[in-house]
């Protein structure tokens, strides 16, 4: 592990923001909008980067170059600078390895020493140490699944539901700071059919290309919809722009071309202005489903 020597800035005293991801990119592909919104709104969002994706491939035609390749650790944590200043959040690297994505039949073993290898409790001190300093009110991370079955992303849910549960027992990781109770954990799930058809739907009816007929086509019907386990759908549309902003931030990793980017902002405010969150745990009252990831926090915060 190559431990960071960022210091973590003192929160204030208003309502704070925790994301755990796996890899740099991955916190503006997912919930980026959501984050914007509420730093506008005033809250501390700090996003954690598990790794520091150096084992990710160069994903943009554009910049498939010998320099780039060469320095990719150094280009990512410079994209990640860049994106980060885009939505206005802090930002911690939690100085794991990429595990890498192993492809083969049978797949290969994963480097040893890189983040989905390592003993489960070296990660899980360092989140709460992180969770300790920052104090959250809400988390969010990954399903069991990691949204889509990365190791990186399945060991990012694993560190992440531990940390919830360890930082605030004071017997766990003393050496880590003074313990600290989040109040809500949220899963962040992977693509929904629903969503891909309406999208699908409007860009069609405005006469325009839709890259997800294929996609669609190929859907197993007996797989359930992420939608179904949703609690949470925050309004975020005015923030899409930010969100997009941020994703280009990643050149290596995002092609301005893809499909990341073939349904015009309008259509995507108009037919899914949200972004979207499941609840699965919360030492706060809060009704379902709901609007808001600080619903119920927002009452102890500021009383």
């Amino acid at each position: 592990m190559v431990n960071s020597v960022e210091r973590i800035s003192e929160p204030g005293s208003g309502l704070r923001l925790l994301a755990v991801h796996a890899h740099p990119d991955d916190e503006s592909s997912k919930g980026a909008a959501t984050m914007a919104k509420y730093v506008a709104e005033g809250a501390e969002v700090m996003v954690v980067s598990c790794t520091g994706g150096e084992a990710g491939s160069v994903l943009n035609p554009a910049m498939d170059r010998p320099e780039v390749r060469e320095n990719m650790s150094q280009l990512r944590r410079e994209e990640m600078a860049r994106a980060a200043e885009i939505l206005g959040i802090k930002h911690h690297w939690l100085g794991f390895v990429d595990s890498g994505l192993p492809e083969g039949d049978p797949l290969p073993p994963l480097p040893e020493g890189s983040f989905a290898t390592v003993p489960l409790e070296e990660p899980v001190r360092e989140l709460v140490k992180v969770m300790r300093e920052f104090r959250p009110h809400v988390v969010l991370t990954y399903d069991e699944n990691g949204g889509y079955p990365h190791p990186d992303h399945i060991r990012t849910h694993e560190v992440s539901v531990a940390a919830f549960d360890a930082a605030a027992e004071p017997d766990r990781f003393p050496e880590a700071g003074e313990p600290w109770q989040p109040l809500k954990l949220y899963y962040m799930h992977g693509f929904s059919r629903q969503k891909m058809q309406l999208f699908h739907d409007a860009l069609t009816e405005a006469g325009l290309e839709s890259p997800y007929g294929e996609w669609l086509e190929k859907w197993d019907p007996d797989r359930a919809d992420v939608m179904e386990r949703v609690t949470t759908r925050v309004e975020c549309a005015d923030y899409f722009k930010i969100r997009d902003e941020a994703l280009k931030a990643h050149a290596t990793q995002i092609d301005p071309n893809s499909r990341w980017f073939a349904v015009p902002l309008e259509i995507q405010r108009r037919v899914w202005p949200t972004e979207e969150y499941e609840l699965v745990r919360s030492l706060v009252d809060s009704t379902l489903p709901e609007d808001d990831l600080f619903a119920g926090v927002r009452e102890k915060v500021t009383a």
